[in-house]
């Protein structure tokens, strides 16, 4: 392993450990639904989520937890691969990074506890954004670090 893989693989590692530490720190200190208001627009809640993003099939009797753990195992085998080839390309690798580092920490909610645990509560009056957590915000930022280095890349073919 060469070291510009290695410190991108210690990025990765770096958001499974904040984001299970994260975890359990919500799991310490809140009981299930509880939530704490920290300011108009922001609470943290403690949620379990046994579907995807936004809670997609999270009423789907149970299959979809080995679904999602297979697809993100895959998924995560292919960024890897990736990521190995794109270690010089620093955005590129940046990118794979966090959503390789946020798709291990929710695979490791779904084996160890059969949900996903969420805490993030964003909100406008009585409007919710689908409670997230610090594994999600990494997965969504590395996807938008990854088209803009699609549309970067596109206007500089020769890079």
């Amino acid at each position: 392993m060469s070291w510009p893989y290695g410190r991108w693989l210690l990025l990765a590692v770096l958001v499974i450990v904040l984001d299970q530490y994260s975890k359990w720190l919500v799991l310490q200190h809140f009981e299930l639904y509880e939530s704490l208001r920290l300011s108009s627009w922001f609470n943290l809640t403690l949620a379990y989520n046994t579907g995807a993003a936004f809670s997609f099939l999270n009423d789907a009797g149970g299959w979809q937890r080995w679904l999602f753990v297979v697809l993100a195992v895959v998924i995560t085998g292919v960024l890897l691969v990736w990521l190995q080839r794109a270690r010089h390309l620093r955005l590129q690798a940046l990118a794979l990074a966090l959503v390789i580092g946020g798709a291990i920490g929710n695979v490791i909610d779904r084996i160890r506890l059969g949900h996903v645990i969420d805490f993030i509560d964003w909100h406008y009056r009585d409007w919710h954004w689908p409670v997230f957590n610090l594994a999600d915000s990494a997965i969504s930022v590395g996807v938008v670090l990854l088209i803009a280095d699609s549309l970067l890349s596109s206007r500089n073919p020769d890079e």
